[in-house]
């Protein structure tokens, strides 16, 4: 009998629990579902007020409490009395890349409360590292990645920034961008060039086992390619291509994966080219007999009509 009690009452504080982060939501849901437009914020970044409820609830944040995220606000909307209650490591990471997420760096460092793991992967990485130590903000963090916190939906759903159909086109984002090419030195072109590779090659065709920039460069604790931590360091490059590759050596792994292109490497470039206009000329000089065989046939016909009916 007492067994049930207990039953009863932690049912009941779970029911508890789940109406008051409904309730939290709803409230501010219920202007922020409304509101149109973007402020700029104290620290100068531009935000967009308005949270789609739709798109939010079949996120895999669509169940959480706004709170959860937003730690330094209370129910009173916009009354900042929580802040004493941040935890302590949240709130240290919070400062730490306060430079990088303007808008809000306390819900952008919560993602630590329940991604522990992730984060960690992330702060030995060369993104982590471009943000934490070298204090710039053109490192990536989790929404650079993931998109929107009220938006993120699972990596299995082809809405997900981060799922296979689409992760190659994420990363390209940053690593198209001519200005940080040049700043990096990790050479102009790297998604066209990633293209024209065979790996994808593959990829654009839909073959399930092509591999994406995540199969070679890992995802959250991606590093320089001559950290030897990193996967694609020339001693590491057997290991990683042998996931696919079974039995792979070093000779077989210095094979060129992003393919140079252009003003990159302009001998093999103008070698295809040239290819491709040789096939082209073999293609129409074979087009060009076949029509003059014809048009010749089509005049013996008529010459030897026109002679046959003149004996006549």
């Amino acid at each position: 009998m007492r067994r049930g009690y207990v039953t009863v009452f932690v049912l009941f504080f779970m029911l508890c629990l789940a109406y008051s982060a409904g309730a939290e939501t709803f409230t501010c849901l219920s202007c922020h579902s409304a509101m149109k437009g973007k402020i700029k914020t104290e620290s100068g970044a531009t935000v967009n007020v308005n949270v789609d409820s739709d798109r939010y609830a079949e996120s895999v944040h669509g169940g959480f409490d706004c709170l959860m995220c937003h730690k330094q606000f209370s129910s009173n909307p916009h009354d900042k009395t929580r802040a004493s209650n941040i935890p302590g490591n949240i709130a240290t990471l919070a400062g730490q890349i306060s430079h990088k997420a303007k808008v809000d760096p306390v819900a952008m460092a919560a993602c630590l409360e329940c991604h522990e793991e992730a984060y960690k992967a992330w702060q030995g990485s060369v993104h982590a590292k471009n943000i934490l130590d070298a204090k710039l903000s053109d490192g990536a963090i989790c929404t650079d990645c993931h998109g929107s916190p009220h938006y993120i939906m699972p990596r299995s759903s082809t809405a997900s920034h981060v799922n296979r159909k689409n992760v190659v086109k994420t990363c390209g984002e940053c690593h198209e961008k001519e200005q940080l090419a040049e700043k990096y030195k990790w050479g102009a072109h790297i998604l066209e060039r990633y293209r024209e590779s065979f790996h994808g090659k593959k990829y654009a065709v839909g073959h399930p086992n092509a591999p994406t920039c995540v199969n070679c460069h890992n995802s959250h604790n991606i590093m320089k390619w001559d950290d030897p931590k990193s996967p694609v360091a020339w001693d590491n490059r057997p290991a990683t291509c042998g996931k696919c590759h079974a039995g792979a050596t070093k000779k077989f792994v210095a094979a060129i994966t992003h393919k140079k292109m252009g003003k990159d490497d302009p001998i093999p470039y103008w070698f295809e080219k040239l290819l491709i206009v040789l096939l082209l000329s073999v293609f129409a000089f074979i087009t060009g007999h076949v029509v003059l065989e014809a048009i010749a046939e089509i005049r013996d016909k008529v010459l030897r009509k026109g002679k046959e009916g003149h004996n006549e």
